[in-house]
């Protein structure tokens, strides 16, 4: 199989009718504190307890397509000794793994910031690839106010997600470009439009500059609403002022948009993405990438105790049917339930 047709297969399974994507991949400060939050003490056996069972989770081929984990996860074995690969991919769940190694301020730019980790990228893919890792993330963040993201932030962050997106694809390896306009805030749903528009088209014309084939990848992008100290915006404008950015911004080669929940809830996430798939037809693919917004009520359920597994398990994979139904538009309050 060429490279070419390697990544069109890995795709293909990505933007599956009726499923998405599970974003697993958190960092341990972040995984600290979602367990916290369940009063759960962080550890590498907790941790691979966690998402053993979750990996698991008996049906979730059937409305999860891929995963992406963490560097830890994806040299862990599950807890029947099982490396956690090969048991998504049992699961007809395709392996991805979070490339990134986080963000820091940019320089000569106050309140931006930037992320690392292209140093030794290729090296790093070559084994994770050995892995069974099939896809990749790499998440860059854009802070909102009336003067930022700066247009320094703009063209250096499309810059380095535009050099991790080619060299995943040379490697046979379906980039996930993550350029995330973050929630935080009191700016208007406008302002986000307008920054959202902004930064899509600075990331798609350095994509193109660095020769990334936009059929071979796939955008995880926020949706586009007001700012969190703000009152929500419904579904409804959500998803109008969202598709109307993207339909500007966004070319229609690429496959897959797999939104982001950026600190949504669970049910306003999957509302928020069915009222999106009600719409008329897009030309991409209009899908989920979820972290917390899929896992929370599960971690609810675990609360750190192996014997609570099925009772997570059950929370994990409703969560997953409400987005899959979410997808074709037809997902209802009710069914929450």
């Amino acid at each position: 199989m060429t490279t070419q047709e390697e990544l069109s297969a890995t795709v293909g399974e990505l933007v599956q009718a009726g499923k998405g994507i599970l974003a697993a991949d958190e960092s341990h400060p972040t995984i600290a504190k979602r367990f916290s939050a369940v009063g759960v003490e962080s550890s590498e056996e907790k941790r691979r307890e966690y998402r053993s069972l979750i990996f698991s989770t008996s049906g979730l081929g059937g409305f999860i397509s891929g995963v992406i984990l963490f560097e830890e996860t994806l040299g862990q074995t599950s807890l029947d000794n099982q490396p956690m690969a090969e048991l998504l991919a049992k699961q007809g769940i395709v392996p991805g793994i979070k490339v990134d190694k986080g963000k820091k301020p940019l320089v000569h730019a106050p309140g931006d910031e930037i992320t690392v980790g292209l140093d030794g990228l290729e090296d790093r893919l070559e084994i994770y690839r050995n892995q069974g890792a099939r896809f990749a993330k790499w998440r860059d963040v854009f802070h909102i106010s009336d003067t930022l993201p700066s247009r320094q932030a703009m063209e250096a962050n499309a810059e380095v997600l535009a050099r991790y997106a080619a060299i995943c694809q040379s490697m046979g390896i379906v980039p996930i470009v993550e350029p995330e306009v973050l929630i935080d805030g009191s700016h208007t749903i406008e302002r986000c439009a307008e920054v959202s528009e902004a930064v899509l088209r600075e990331v798609f014309h350095t994509l193109y500059r660095h020769k990334v084939e936009l059929e071979h990848m796939i955008l995880k992008p926020s949706m586009v609403t007001p700012g969190k100290e703000n009152p929500k915006a419904t579904p409804e404008e959500v998803a109008r002022t969202t598709i109307g950015v993207f339909r500007r911004a966004v070319p229609a080669a690429v496959p897959g948009i797999c939104f982001l929940s950026g600190g949504q809830t669970p049910d306003e996430a999957t509302a928020n993405l069915n009222a999106m798939n009600a719409m008329s037809a897009q030309p991409w693919e209009l899908s989920f990438s979820y972290g917390r917004a899929l896992q929370e009520p599960a971690q609810k359920a675990w609360a750190g105790k192996l014997d609570n597994g099925p009772a997570a398990q059950a929370a994990m994979l409703k969560r997953a049917q409400l987005n899959g139904a979410a997808r074709s538009g037809s997902y209802q309050p009710d069914m929450e339930d």
